[in-house]
């Protein structure tokens, strides 16, 4: 149980770094599989940089819960 936390946790804290970064518009990423018309996130993004917050911090809780 504790490896699941830890890669989930790694995992989930990597991605919301990811779109953390992006949302305050430090990092830009085009698309690279689109369905459906995408476009690039142009300048800093309130939503995004939330749930990018949000899941980092969720990763980390579940990183440090792994570690008990």
């Amino acid at each position: 149980m504790r490896w699941v936390l830890r890669i989930g946790g790694s995992v989930a804290g990597l991605l919301g770094l990811l779109w953390l970064v992006q949302g305050l518009g430090l990092v830009t990423i085009p698309p690279i599989l689109c369905v459906a018309e995408c476009e690039t996130l142009a300048g800093p993004s309130t939503g995004w940089a939330i749930a990018g917050l949000v899941l980092l911090l969720a990763g980390v809780a579940a990183v440090m819960a792994s570690r008990r």
